[in-house]
């Protein structure tokens, strides 16, 4: 296969199933959807296939990558648990290709977006990069001397689960107190919930924005409210750039990376999020003074990084 040929990225969501013909400068050229099928694998796996093949008409050499939310195998042969469809340790790989006739990888989705931003967006020239990816949860990956960084058994980079307070709030993976508790859009919007359901005055605005049902508070709300200037909702979104910022600082400590680029959700409210986690994370970080800072940028390929990163990562495995 010749590096100018596309190759296809699929990303698979909770709702939605996204491919798209990419061409070897991270351009998408050509891109379809279907809806997820619920907790369905052999539907999710056949609506794979279709948008594949729609796509690839005309392509027949073109790789595949194939970017989902879990663990894979260390030879990307298996999803080991994916927490949004019901793939157990199944063989997806061989039974993928099976049906493609033509060569497949799985990919990490978090993986998939951090090496878009490494290959084509922000840390273009950065061999040593941490990309995270703030959503409900926190997603991460690690690029280590021009290299996804997946560890011995292929599941590195799940930062949104440092402990960052022992004994803090219950994390779906089992835990307390893990960082996408304190850093994310859920807690965000927990955090406004909490505000509604006290009946505090200084939340009159998200109050009334929810007609004081605190169930109905997201970090989508809280976000809007804070661009807006309500004082309450601001707040909300400091104190949440500070675990953000104490987060990255322990990240750096650790990694050492040269840059650590931040992409996913919070729209207009990220350029304020962004600026109190970088003052937190250089007031926070060990040796600060005598070390260079990583550098904090913001993402720049948006929600397509995905499908960009699965379809690159697929032309270099095809390679």
């Amino acid at each position: 296969m010749q590096s100018s040929e596309p190759s296809i990225g699929v990303d698979i969501g909770g709702t939605k199933i996204l491919a798209a013909l990419v061409d070897a400068d991270g351009m998408i050229t050509r891109q379809l959807h279907r809806p997820t099928p619920a907790r369905d694998v052999p539907a999710t796996e056949r609506a794979i296939a279709e948008l594949v093949q729609e796509l690839g008409d005309g392509e027949p050499s073109c790789p595949v990558g194939v970017g989902a939310a879990g663990w894979m195998n260390r030879d990307s042969s298996r999803v080991l648990f994916s927490p949004h469809l019901s793939w157990r340790d199944e063989p997806v790989r061989d039974r993928l290709e099976s049906q493609l006739g033509r060569p497949v990888t799985l990919v990490n989705d978090a993986d998939a977006a951090g090496w878009a931003e490494y290959r084509f967006g922000a840390a273009r020239g950065v061999n040593d990069m941490v990309c995270l990816t703030l959503g409900t949860g926190i997603g991460g990956s690690f690029i280590l001397g021009g290299e996804v960084y997946r560890g011995s058994s292929g599941i590195a980079g799940e930062f949104g689960h440092q402990t960052i307070v022992p004994g803090g709030h219950r994390c779906a993976c089992g835990n307390r107190g893990c960082w996408e508790q304190y850093a994310s859009g859920n807690a965000l919007g927990r955090d406004g919930a909490e505000l509604v359901r006290s009946k505090s005055p200084v939340a009159h605005s998200l109050r009334e924005a929810c007609n004081d049902d605190p169930s109905t508070v997201t970090g989508a709300l809280v976000t809007e409210l804070a661009v807006q200037g309500d004082a309450a909702c601001r707040d909300l979104i400091e104190e949440m750039g500070q675990w953000l910022g104490l987060g990255i600082s322990n990240l750096v400590s650790v990694l050492d990376p040269g840059m650590v680029v931040i992409g996913g959700g919070l729209g207009s409210a990220k350029t304020e999020l962004l600026a109190v986690a970088e003052a937190h994370y250089r007031r926070t970080l060990s040796g600060r003074g005598y070390r260079p800072f990583a550098q904090i940028c913001r993402a720049q390929l948006g929600p397509s990084a995905g499908l960009i990163g699965a379809a690159d990562l697929a032309r270099r495995q095809a390679r």
